[in-house]
């Protein structure tokens, strides 16, 4: 989150988007579709892969370490701390480093189509940190078309997180839309796998 700040001039900031945005509406349709685009993404691994370790969610939920029995209101408490940094730091970091400097690293030579997919392709690949080659019950194991349609999934959500950026003229747009992304998946993983 801090590279742009220690690495580019103000004008450099504003190029890759760390301006106001005056497009309050989409702002708040960002944050909406990234909530609709988590839902979606559950669904899918719902539908495929019901709630064994090769659903996503079910697996990154593991790693959350939620009780087995906890009362409703500590359920609520846990769900609202890991919703909260879920929505700030990630998204923030996130977007400053993908969308932001990656993305213009690459977008005056290749132009702002390709380097979107340079930078979604990036994110995609980093996302296999959180599923992919699982740690289960003591061993290792790789699920390699779960692992693809996460990849898949993930690449498209960060091509929608490029046209939100683009819609609103900020990366804020971006950050808005990955924040609603990750309060959607966090949901998902507490209250719905």
């Amino acid at each position: 989150a801090l590279v742009p700040f220690v690495f580019l001039s103000k004008a450099g900031r504003a190029q890759i988007g760390l301006i106001k945005s005056n497009a309050y509406g989409m702002l708040i349709a960002a944050f909406i579709i990234g909530i609709a685009l988590s839902l979606f993404l559950h669904v899918i691994g719902k539908l495929l892969y019901e709630d064994s370790f090769q659903n996503w969610y079910a697996y990154i939920g593991k790693s959350y370490n939620i009780p087995e029995v906890i009362s409703a209101s500590d359920k609520f408490t846990l769900f609202l701390v890991m919703a909260i940094t879920g929505m700030i730091f990630s998204p923030i970091g996130e977007e400053l480093f993908f969308r932001g400097v990656v993305h213009g690293s690459f977008a005056k030579s290749i132009g702002d189509q390709k380097a979107s997919i340079v930078d979604s392709l990036a994110f995609a690949l980093t996302h296999i940190a959180h599923f992919g080659l699982v740690f289960i019950n003591g061993n290792w194991t790789f699920y390699f078309v779960p692992t693809l349609l996460w990849v898949i999934g993930m690449f498209l959500v960060s091509i929608v997180f490029f046209q939100m950026k683009k819609s609103s003229g900020s990366i804020l747009g971006a950050i808005l839309c990955h924040a609603g992304f990750n309060l959607g998946m966090i949901y998902c993983i507490f209250y719905l796998v």
